[in-house]
């Protein structure tokens, strides 16, 4: 052997390596150790537990149902309030075209009377 080798220890037959019983016996009990502790510090039982649940579902439910009331009865009231802004400004635009038509009018009979006078008086 060479100085940087150094010589490795050989197998026991009584180690965990050469007997795979040795290991599912341990992963057994460590199963078993996990499965009791588990039952001895769980905080409630299953039933309780089930019951915690449901009742947090509900009030997640009316939480949720009561968020989107609020939310829809803000969009009504943005769009009534939209609606209401359309319609005034809506009013003020045919008020502005009756103005702007009665003004043509006018226009358009003084000038029908000017023809006349004109076609007239000739």
């Amino acid at each position: 052997m060479s100085e940087n080798q150094m010589p490795q220890p050989e197998l026991e037959q009584g180690s965990t390596a050469s007997h795979p019983g040795g290991f599912l016996a341990g992963l057994l009990l460590g199963g078993l150790a996990g499965a009791g502790a588990a039952l001895l510090l769980a905080p409630h039982s299953g039933k309780r537990t089930r019951a915690d649940i449901q009742h947090k579902s509900i009030e997640l439910r009316d939480q949720a149902t009561e968020s989107v009331e609020d939310a829809v009865d803000q969009v009504r009231a943005k769009a009534h309030h939209i609606e209401s802004s359309v319609r005034k400004e809506a009013k003020g635009l045919e008020h502005r075209g009756q103005e702007m038509l009665d003004e043509q009018v006018e226009r358009v009979s003084a000038a029908v009377a000017d023809v006349k006078a004109a076609v007239h008086g000739s």
